[in-house]
């Protein structure tokens, strides 16, 4: 028997390409996104959690949806329908496709050697890179959503759909080559 995301999607078509990203990308077959936070206490665990659920756990981190899961699961749901009905597309695919495009692959640390402190690139772990890209793909999406009309939905399925375009207009590419960059100015 096959289970659909929200009874609506089928996530047994959904690839990741990033081969750096297939074991931090999970995509099992739930109907509900909503583990209850089983992940937490094990270090690497959120790593088998459903990339929709963490997106809709990354949307919980802001001031205003601090603890809404029912309200980032809404949220979550209606960017997806949006997506699926202006890209006729499996809409986990063009989320799948939008963490691969704004996970950054360096980033800078601080080393400091001798009383002085450096900056050095260093590569980022998948598991990271997938946190980062997550994190920017909300927190852009939730920026475009304060004090303006559209919704929070309407927002985020914005963001991930530029995202997945790789679209210098998302806020979430901006910021990964942003990070990049910084990386690559370190060297």
């Amino acid at each position: 028997m096959s289970f659909k995301l929200f009874d609506k999607w089928d996530v047994t078509e959904v690839t990741v390409e990033d081969m750096g990203l297939q074991n931090y990308v999970c995509l099992d077959e739930i109907v509900v996104p909503h583990t209850m936070g089983r992940h937490v206490k094990r270090q690497f665990a959120k790593s088998k959690v459903s990339i929709v659920e963490r997106l809709m756990n990354k949307i919980m981190r802001t001031e205003r949806n601090s603890g809404k899961k029912n309200k980032a699961y809404s949220i979550v749901e209606d960017a997806l329908e949006i997506i699926n009905n202006k890209t006729k597309q499996n809409p986990v695919q063009v989320l799948v496709k939008a963490v691969e495009n704004t996970a950054p692959r360096e980033e800078t640390t601080r080393i400091k050697y001798g009383g002085i402190g450096y900056q050095i690139a260093v590569d980022i772990a998948p598991q990271r890179r997938v946190d980062l890209s997550l994190g920017f793909i909300t927190k852009g999406a939730m920026q475009s959503a304060f004090k303006n009309k559209k919704s929070a939905a309407q927002c985020l399925a914005d963001e991930i759909l530029l995202a997945s375009d790789e679209d210098s207009r998302s806020f979430a590419v901006q910021k990964k080559e942003e990070k990049e960059r910084v990386a690559r100015s370190a060297h």
